[in-house]
């Protein structure tokens, strides 16, 4: 413990505990068109903007899709929900500083098969 009475702290290797939606900056919806769970997220090859207007996760984001990456499995790389993941790159994706692919869909707006195949495998494959 640290004695600092405004940290809550789980045990010594958890950390400090912070809610979600504090690191959303208190809100819960993202903006624009609904993030898929199998959307791919990359950085945007644009000049960084200055570190002291991007927060930790939005730096750690920004860093992670530097190879392209699910939201999904940001989320999971990052240990904080999907919704608050959804939040982050919205804001991050209106400023410019990342690119997001959106699964493909077919005319009825199903899925791709050939992209359902490929998820099935995958999930056999663990």
């Amino acid at each position: 413990m640290t004695g600092e009475p405004d940290e809550l702290w789980v045990d010594e290797q958890a950390g400090p505990v912070l809610r979600p939606f504090a690191v959303a900056r208190g809100r819960t919806r993202q903006r624009g068109a609904a993030l898929d769970l199998i959307a791919v997220v990359v950085t945007a090859e644009v000049p960084m903007p200055d570190p002291r207007t991007l927060g930790t996760e939005d730096e750690r984001i920004l860093e992670l899709c530097i190879r392209p990456r699910a939201v999904v499995d940001l989320a999971a790389d990052l240990a904080l929900p999907v919704g608050v993941v959804r939040v982050l790159l919205s804001d991050l994706l209106d400023r410019g500083l990342v690119n997001v692919r959106r699964p493909a869909v077919s005319r009825t707006g199903a899925a791709d098969p050939r992209l359902l195949k490929e998820v099935i495998d995958g999930l056999r494959a663990l």
